[in-house]
């Protein structure tokens, strides 16, 4: 089903006007559930951004993004806003990647969270200054290895295993005894060497 809808996104790039293309991709969003959306919702960015149609591309953007807060859809998102060649390109992309890194601070998937981080710091790094790529840097989490109890199916123990964590700066504003563990930490480092 999905390849004969691409199919039909191809005819209508190549057969109908962006109006009926922009109509059919707002009731596909009706219609259409999860994957089969994102899909066309896709096919029609494509075809908006080939037509120049950049106010109906960030349009279907920010209905794509009702839908889903996927890490790949805002970096697709920012990155189309800095290929247009309008003059507030630069500022544009930087209220997008802006805008993701507060709603992806709500996720639980932290490595989301750093793609785009990543992601805008490289667009800060090229496209950006001094300035606002030190506020990028700023906002980059700490990568640290922590430990946690593994137990079996039946809830016997089975040991410890290591993991790396996340952990994002203003994230560490509001946790509560943080500022605890890290002088702890600090005094351990401080007798280790001793």
């Amino acid at each position: 089903m999905l390849s004969s809808l691409h199919k039909v996104v191809a005819q209508e790039n190549a057969i109908i006007t962006q109006d009926s293309c922009w109509s059919c991709s707002k009731e596909s969003g009706a219609t259409d559930a999860g994957h089969v959306f994102k899909v066309l919702c896709k096919a029609y960015i494509d075809f908006e951004i080939s037509q120049e149609e950049f106010q109906k591309t960030r349009d279907l953007y920010e209905r794509l993004l009702e839908r889903t807060q996927h890490v790949k859809v805002w970096i697709s998102y920012a990155q189309f806003e800095l290929t247009t060649d309008l003059d507030d390109r630069i500022s544009q992309t930087r209220n997008v990647y802006g805008r993701a890194n507060r709603e992806l601070k709500t996720a639980e998937d932290k490595e989301e969270r750093l793609m785009l981080l990543e992601s805008w710091k490289q667009f800060e790094t090229t496209s950006g200054d001094e300035e606002s790529l030190e506020l990028v840097q700023k906002k980059m989490p700490r990568k640290v290895k922590k430990r946690r109890k593994i137990e079996t199916d039946d809830g016997s123990d089975a040991g410890w295993e290591e993991f790396y964590d996340y952990i994002f700066p203003d994230d560490e504003d509001n946790l509560p005894n943080f500022k605890l563990l890290q002088m702890a930490r600090l005094w351990k480092q401080n007798k280790a060497q001793e």
